[in-house]
């Protein structure tokens, strides 16, 4: 039986955004973020890259949502 990723985008049109995106984040930190598996990095590692994915996708929003007088 296999089983099916629930690592989705909720918007799929936004996949290949992401990943770029994920891997810009990656090389800011440092983090040595290979396409495919990553295996390798420690839990610390990869919970950076989305933490900081998370907090730059915030900060844009509430720059959106001021109209950009942040």
């Amino acid at each position: 039986m296999s089983k099916k990723s629930s690592n989705t985008a909720a918007v799929p049109e936004a996949k290949s955004a992401l990943d770029r995106f994920k891997f810009e984040v990656a090389n800011e930190l440092g983090v040595p973020l290979s396409d495919g598996y990553n295996g390798n990095l420690t839990s610390k590692q990869n919970g950076s890259v989305g933490g900081y994915m998370v907090k730059k996708m915030i900060e844009a929003q509430e720059r959106q949502m001021t109209g950009g007088q942040y």
